[in-house]
């Protein structure tokens, strides 16, 4: 029997930023409950909900101080188990975060581990002595600038930070620490929950001998710190492997459960560790990295993205975004003027129907939603302050979720929003959309319902046809019939001649005129043929 999340379409949640049914201005745990028939109403298959668990929220969740509790500004867990009841009700899959790489510092594992050299968790992260001169162990770089490690006085010793310093990392070397996640993650799977989405799933296991990284190969400074090195000692260990595998094992006790893996690393290397964390049956289920939530809007980059991905795990099972909560949204990065957004949020969820594999999308991009222009006294990722304004941080696509225009902050809170909820973005909101069919919304829901009704859309082997730039042709095959979707990657109409046996079929924005299929700026279309026909002359 072929699993659910092979053909699924993953709908994430941001919580803090979905709902607020408390009043408090921070979304909540009742709040994305309330809204799910929004979400069934789309057509996905499942929901992910980024970290709600409890924190000091140094990194918006993302460093957690108990992974088997909920953050009071986000509910209970009885809150937590009706919004699973709720899901399950209306046929959605729930995804929980897991972020194991690293803790909070206000963890008790660590504020236990910090006290000596000696304590039972003494080993359970990663701390190193001094050079002779008292510098860092490493050269190694936080992903948010400086070094990757914190001296700390009581110890006399540095502990590994990958990111903030209020987040040290973990010591997978340490069977110990495996086994307590384990545990943890077995919590939550007895609750219910579908699946684990994994962050930064390639970061868990460091280099014992503490090697140096290598610097990259660049012509000018890369502008961030981060950049500057090839991260081979830091992340992405082979020892990794034996990590995910365990955490498969645990996963293969339960019925119908699955892993997603979030890969970050230098360039094409992530599309291979994709390959390489997914391939057989022991590891991940699928993974998604960042390839595709990059400014390159080519046809070359999105060929070279899944190609890569195929030849590498031939056997092993990508899940392809083009947004998330980390960057800024794909509509203001491939939107070249403002008069281009509905257009291009469009012919975006209708090209990613087109790829093979599973399917993520984020909150608010089924409204065509745009970055929010966030001011520098509006900031909360405290992460990339110093970076600003050439970086002005992850607050921008993670403003709140709009439902109504004319309610205050747009439906989302009744009191003061954590991050603001402005003119542009409020004028996306759902009930402007609902109805409409020739909104984003509308298009959105009707792309899911294609998807769904044409087997060569999941099931299909894929090729890429040959068409001349900005034109991407993304075939895909089952048992005699092909559906080729073509898109117009450029604000310049383009025409393609359609081979003798292609007719058109599902969504589209094209038209054929004397054989020609033509294509307005950011059009799309797809083109059906049987057998050896050709889908362009």
């Amino acid at each position: 029997m072929r699993e659910w999340w092979r053909d699924a379409v993953i709908y994430q949640i941001y919580p803090r930023s979905f709902q607020d049914d408390s009043g408090n201005g921070i979304g909540d745990l009742p709040g994305i409950t309330r809204r799910l028939d929004h979400v069934a109403n789309l057509g996905v298959d499942a929901i992910w909900l980024s970290p709600f668990f409890t924190s000091p929220d140094k990194d918006m969740g993302y460093d957690v101080s108990d992974y088997t509790s909920v953050n009071p500004l986000f509910g209970t867990i009885e809150d937590f188990d009706a919004l699973i009841a709720r899901a399950h009700e209306l046929g959605l899959k729930v995804i929980i975060d897991q972020v194991l790489s690293h803790t909070s510092d206000q963890h008790a594992w660590f504020q236990e581990s910090r006290q000596d050299k000696t304590n039972d968790k003494a080993d359970w992260y990663v701390w190193a002595d001094p050079k002779r001169d008292g510098t860092a162990p490493t050269n190694w770089i936080s992903v948010f600038g400086g070094s990757a490690w914190m001296f700390d006085a009581r110890r006399k010793q540095y502990f590994l930070h990958n990111f903030l310093t209020s987040q040290p990392d973990l010591n997978f070397h340490n069977t110990e620490v495996v086994d307590a996640l384990l545990e943890a993650m077995d919590f939550w799977l007895k609750r219910g929950v579908d699946g684990f989405r994994l962050d930064t799933v390639n970061f868990y296991v460091h280099d014992q001998e503490l090697r140096n990284n290598p610097v990259a190969k660049y012509k000018e400074f890369p502008g961030h710190p981060y950049g500057a090195q090839r991260h081979v000692y830091s992340k992405s260990r082979p020892e990794n492997i034996d990590v995910l595998r365990r955490l498969r094992a645990l996963m293969d006790k339960y019925d119908d459960r699955m892993l997603i893996g979030e890969v970050g690393d230098d360039g094409f290397r992530q599309v291979e560790l994709m390959g390489e964390y997914t391939a057989g049956n022991d590891k991940l289920h699928m993974a998604y990295s960042f390839a595709m939530l990059s400014h390159d809007h080519s046809p070359e980059h999105f060929k070279r993205c899944i190609q890569g991905f195929m030849d590498e795990a031939p056997d092993g099972w990508p899940c392809w975004s083009l947004s998330n909560h980390d960057v800024n949204r794909h509509v203001t990065r491939w939107a070249p003027t403002p008069e281009f957004e509905d257009t291009v949020a469009k012919q975006a969820i209708n090209m990613l129907i087109s790829f093979p594999g599973t399917l993520g999308v984020y909150q608010g991009e089924e409204l065509g939603q745009t970055e929010t222009d966030i001011e520098f006294h509006e900031l909360t990722d405290l992460g990339y302050v110093d970076f600003w304004p050439d970086n002005k941080g992850r607050d921008g696509c993670r403003t709140p979720m709009v439902w109504d225009e004319s309610q205050p902050n747009a439906g989302f809170s009744t009191g003061d929003t954590w991050l603001p909820v402005k003119a542009p973005q409020a004028a996306r909101a759902v009930a402007g959309q609902e109805g409409d069919n020739s909104s984003v919304l509308g298009a959105y829901r009707a792309a899911f319902a294609y998807r769904k009704s044409r087997i060569e859309l999941t099931q299909g082997e894929t090729t890429f046809p040959k068409l001349p730039k900005p034109l991407l042709a993304v075939c895909r095959t089952h048992e005699g019939t092909s559906l080729t979707g073509v898109f117009n990657l450029s604000n310049k109409a383009k025409s393609v001649r359609l081979g003798e046996g292609a007719t058109l079929t599902g969504p589209t924005t094209g038209e054929v005129v004397k054989g020609r299929l033509k294509l307005p700026p950011f059009g799309y279309a797809y083109v059906e043929t049987k057998g050896d026909d050709a889908p362009f002359a």
